[in-house]
């Protein structure tokens, strides 16, 4: 097998990835559930859920921590869950050009 082939494979194979991460998901809270994010494996948040508790019109600096700390965990599990679904790809190989 030559290069080119090698390469169109991963390629095929980031391809299925990408389109079987887009449909797993991650849940992500903060201030003990108060803010709840949900992001797929592609690294996009698809939904914010904000109890309504938590907003204050005099603290929007607190509602905007809550929001941002959500999405950064949202996002660092989707990151840990796509490296999780590539090591099993590839049975822990690092195979270049085939990474999110």
């Amino acid at each position: 097998m030559n290069i080119q082939q090698m390469m169109k494979q991963a390629q095929e194979m980031q391809d299925r990835l990408q389109k079987q991460m887009a449909d797993m998901k991650v849940e992500a809270t903060a201030g003990g559930g108060m803010v709840t994010v949900v992001a797929n494996g592609k690294q996009e948040i698809v939904s914010i859920k904000i109890d309504r508790e938590v907003i204050n019109p005099e603290d929007g600096q607190m509602l905007e921590d809550l929001v941002l700390a959500a999405c950064n965990e949202a996002l660092r599990k989707s990151r840990e869950m796509m490296q999780a679904e590539l090591g099993k790809l590839t049975g822990g190989l690092k195979i270049p050009g085939l990474g999110m």
